[in-house]
């Protein structure tokens, strides 16, 4: 068997993102969607970008923000997703790299500019993204490089990925790689409208071809189409192996092998942008997982990391998650 040289090999969008305040009427007055995320073209992307106010640019996308955590952990991390060679494809690479994390897919030399994700942050914290994929949907299974995903414990993939039929297939090609090389395979559900367009192929994935689930309370009930969060509990006891569902406040529940196990949230003193929250909480899970550590253990790590993104503004964090770490004895 190959040797384990990554903790997570992440599968995803490579975005941009752009993130600025707003209350509910910019977002009445501009058709966006409250609190989920709604593709647009680059048309609607310009539009909206002149319409924002003042606005912080970094990047972003939901599993890179994911292995960024990992990292910032000092954990080991490689990376899947499509850019363009332009200004903000070379900012990206700069950014995942600067963190050790490897980034083996070649730029785009053609075709769409590097993708962006314009979020909208309202007074209650909540973020509402415009996602221009750009680059990010000419990923391809020839993208993914068999040598990674082998020599990854964990293959992380988002479910966002969906959208596209061949990031669809890079998805499908690494997942098979992963379990024929006798690692385990993780799916974020991503957005409760992502799993309203893919419910029936994301019940398969979660059945037959993933070890380990990620989603919120509003991602699992759509997944199961319930109202109850219990009977959605119950139907991923059966089909998944391990999951991590996390209920904001409430904090987190855990199935692992089929016990349940309940993890508190970690307090915050105030929170400023639920941008990357459950990217963070994967980030922490993960790190745990890879590290052997018990399921609460890495229930908590992911309270820990989703706390600290929270506090302020951006996907990623700004201090050692760590030290963090270290200093709540969970290292």
């Amino acid at each position: 068997m190959t040797e384990v040289k990554y903790d997570v090999a992440g599968i995803g969008n490579a975005l941009v993102d752009v993130i600025s305040n707003a209350d509910d009427t910019f977002l009445i007055a501009n058709g966006i969607e409250k609190g989920g995320m709604t593709l647009i073209d680059d048309r609607r992307a310009d539009e909206l970008y002149g319409k924002m106010g003042a606005a912080v640019e970094m990047s972003g996308g939901s599993c890179a923000n994911t292995i960024a955590g990992l990292a910032s952990l000092g954990g080991k991390g490689a990376f899947f997703g499509k850019v363009k060679k332009d200004q903000l494809g070379e900012v990206f690479i700069h950014d995942i790299k600067s963190l050790g994390v490897h980034f083996p897919a070649a730029p785009a030399t053609s075709g769409a500019p590097t993708g962006r994700c314009l979020i909208i942050v309202t007074p209650d914290a909540q973020r509402s993204m415009s996602t221009y994929l750009g680059a990010a949907q000419k990923l391809t299974a020839d993208d993914i490089d068999e040598d990674t995903i082998r020599a990854s414990a964990v293959t992380y993939m988002e479910g966002y990925l969906w959208d596209e039929p061949g990031a669809k297939q890079a998805f499908l090609k690494a997942a098979k790689i992963a379990r024929e090389s006798g690692r385990l395979v993780s799916l974020t559900l991503s957005d409760s409208f992502c799993v309203g367009r893919f419910r029936d192929e994301f019940r398969r994935l979660a059945k037959d071809e993933v070890d380990l689930l990620f989603a919120n309370e509003a991602e699992i009930l759509s997944l199961y189409e319930t109202d109850v969060f219990d009977e959605a509990l119950q139907q991923i006891r059966k089909d998944c192996r391990f999951a991590a569902l996390t209920r904001s406040e409430q904090g987190s529940v855990i199935v692992a092998n089929g016990e349940v196990h309940v993890v508190d949230a970690e307090k915050v003193s105030k929170v400023v942008d639920t941008t990357g929250a459950g990217d963070l909480f994967a980030a922490g899970f993960l790190y745990g997982l890879t590290r052997g550590k018990d399921p609460v253990t890495c229930g908590r790590l992911g309270a820990l990391a989703a706390a600290e993104v929270i506090s302020h503004y951006g996907p990623r964090p700004q201090v050692s998650l760590a030290e963090l770490a270290k200093a709540k004895g969970l290292a």
